[in-house]
């Protein structure tokens, strides 16, 4: 069997999902597995999700691109300074989870952290990257590096276009048609009441709410054969996540 690539969305500290994902899709050891950012922040478990994603580097190749919860967490883990707006979405519980762990394992999860990549363009040009960029001529371009983690426009742009556009037509968005596709994480499917990986023009979002109430989606690039953990809530009783209710 040929290698194949695979995208994980958003985790947000839910490592047993992530776990069941893993064990769901037949991965071989010459695959190619890329995360699109957000590994911590929610649940409980945001240490053991990087301790596991450390240990994955030695049987897959592996791309970790880094969203707003990561640089959230790794400003923390750098200076020991917690942003109050990252504690209140999500923060607290990653830091809770890293409270009784050795210096030796904070220092090793920080360069980790360092090593993200802000986006990654493979050899048949599909773009993954955590949340977007507003440049008319791509994320190379980008003025503001924040808009890699943070940018919501590139998902809302291909979401109002037309569906019947092609990248051949006058008016798809130029700034979609640099790519073959496009995978994205950040803005949940379930705030649209949909639980599953969503497809707007060549965009596609595997941020499938396992952060709130929604699962964990691993999805086969070539295929686009998706796998799904339990809805998270379920996995963690008695937690919230990053629900407020």
């Amino acid at each position: 069997m040929k290698p194949e690539t695979y995208i994980i969305g958003d985790i947000h500290g839910a490592f047993r999902a992530l776990e069941q994902v893993i064990s769901q899709a037949p991965l071989q050891a010459a695959d190619t597995l890329i995360f699109l950012g957000d590994y911590v922040d929610g649940w409980s478990q945001s240490a053991e999700v990087i301790d596991y994603l450390i240990t994955l580097r030695q049987t897959y190749s592996c791309i970790f691109i880094r969203g707003n919860h990561d640089t959230w967490c790794e400003s923390w883990l750098q200076s020991g300074k917690a942003d109050a707006t990252w504690l209140f979405h999500g923060g607290q519980s990653t830091v809770t989870a890293y409270c009784n762990l050795s210096d030796a394992i904070k220092k090793q999860h920080l360069e980790f952290f360092n090593r993200m990549q802000d986006y990654y363009v493979d050899a048949n040009n599909d773009l993954f990257i955590h949340a977007g960029y507003t440049s008319m001529h791509g994320p190379a371009k980008e003025v503001h590096a924040s808009d890699y983690s943070w940018d919501r426009t590139l998902w809302e742009t291909a979401l109002s276009a037309d569906p019947a556009l092609t990248t051949q037509d006058l008016f798809f968005p130029k700034r979609l048609s640099l790519f073959r596709n496009i995978y994205i994480g950040h803005t949940p499917t379930t705030h649209y009441n949909v639980f599953t990986p969503m497809q707007a023009l060549n965009v596609w979002n595997i941020d499938t709410g396992a952060a709130f109430h929604g699962k964990l989606t691993m999805m086969q690039v070539s295929t686009k054969q998706y796998w799904q953990s339990e809805t998270v809530q379920t996995l963690y009783p008695g937690e919230k996540g990053r629900n407020k209710d």
